[in-house]
């Protein structure tokens, strides 16, 4: 068998063992499923690794195959949790990441938004006046130059549906860094786009 033939099988299952991970929920992060993925099948650093596109798109085809219609129940939920977060947030300029944004989120999914502020104690004084108990983290994201910088994280549950909240500072707006993969600019959606795309 020649090389292109099985390093193109051997991409398909790396996809495959990706695309499962993330539909189980056993794995939510895009970049730790592709590098389990990596080391379970020993392809580490021998063939060009699955794109964020070819994942995402391998996903829909997978979930339309197996949820056909759990899956577009859970995200339309999930989408309208999160314009209501984003309403809640407004003063922030909210803006919707993840998979709930690309259409790929199922059960195991959390709302993620970046908010954006002079200070991150805005957003923190904002939850404590709203009585929303959180738990803090950090976030590492990605920029072209291979730049990676760290932010505060805020978690929260609504519901049974986790928030999280990347609290980044108001210039971040006009830049929008890069996504899970680092090879495609971040899909950020604002509150008006996100009810254009439900069709509200």
């Amino acid at each position: 068998m020649s090389h292109n033939r099985r390093d193109g099988r051997l991409h398909q299952r790396m996809v495959y063992e990706i695309v499962r991970t993330l539909a189980d929920g056993s794995c939510r992060d895009v970049r730790m499923a592709r590098r389990k993925a990596a080391e379970r099948l020993g392809t580490t650093g021998r063939f060009e690794l699955p794109t964020e596109a070819e994942i995402e798109q391998a996903l829909k085809v997978h979930q339309s195959l197996f949820q056909p219609e759990q899956q577009p129940a859970v995200l339309n939920e999930l989408r309208r949790q999160a314009v209501a977060a984003m309403k809640t947030l407004a003063p922030f300029n909210p803006r919707l990441v993840g998979p709930v944004l690309t259409g790929t989120a199922g059960p195991h999914n959390r709302i993620e938004l970046h908010l954006f502020s002079e200070t991150p104690e805005e957003v923190i004084l904002s939850l404590l006046d709203r009585d929303i108990p959180w738990h803090d983290g950090e976030r590492t994201l990605y920029f072209s130059g291979g730049v990676k910088r760290s932010y505060p994280l805020c978690r929260f549950r609504a519901g049974d549906t986790d928030i999280e909240l990347t609290l980044l500072p108001l210039e971040a707006l006009r830049q929008s860094p890069l996504g899970p993969l680092g090879d495609r600019p971040l899909q950020r959606a604002s509150l008006s786009q996100l009810q254009e795309l439900m069709g509200e």
